[in-house]
């Protein structure tokens, strides 16, 4: 049995807890096709077991925000899953702010450790700016995870730099996430 990852692909496609718009483009499209690709990059490497939160680009979970995050944390705490990955995209009433940040809920833990790693694997992969790993101990899927768990905010759809980025190439992305989870095992590519 490999390292089991849950990769929660953030927000509904409708209904209760959508996410962010910018740029033509909707948060739960990108987190949602991002996150197929990212599965199926580990389903391919046998080190790996993994599961989704949004299994077709219509599931909807929950009946609210609140209904709709527990339902994610659940899954993953009732595999139990080793590892939870939330994926995100960001979104500014300033349209120049952009890059990708991974949020925490505390430092100097294997969320943080594996946070640095999958932040670096982004950002090499598709050029966003490196604005760091950040604490957010208010943040559901964080607090109530039993595993560690990060939270990946890809870039930002408000960016015109960042939206082109997430529009063109979200396999960029899921390979990003995938290499810093490598980065984070030591493993090498196969």
């Amino acid at each position: 049995m490999g390292i089991r990852i849950f990769i929660d692909q953030g927000h509904n496609p409708s209904g209760p807890n959508t996410g962010a718009e910018g740029n033509g483009l909707r948060e739960q499209d990108i987190t949602y096709i991002v996150g197929v690709y990212l599965a199926d990059m580990l389903r391919a490497d046998p080190r790996f077991d993994v599961r989704l939160s949004r299994n077709s680009p219509t599931e909807i979970l929950g009946t609210s925000n609140t209904t709709s995050l527990a339902a994610r944390v659940n899954a993953a705490n009732s595999w139990p899953a080793d590892y939870f990955i939330s994926i995100h995209c960001n979104a500014n009433t300033n349209p120049a702010i952009n890059g990708t940040e991974v949020y925490v809920y505390r430092e100097n833990t294997q969320s943080y450790w594996l946070a640095q790693h999958v932040l670096r694997g982004v950002v090499e992969r598709v050029g966003t700016r490196d604005n760091g790993v950040r604490l957010n101990p208010g943040l559901y899927v964080l607090r109530k995870t039993n595993m560690p768990s990060i939270l990946v905010e890809l870039a930002y759809l408000t960016n015109t730099s960042d939206a082109e980025k997430l529009r063109d190439d979200p396999y960029g992305f899921a390979q990003g996430i995938y290499n810093g989870l490598l980065s984070y095992f030591g493993f090498m590519p196969l």
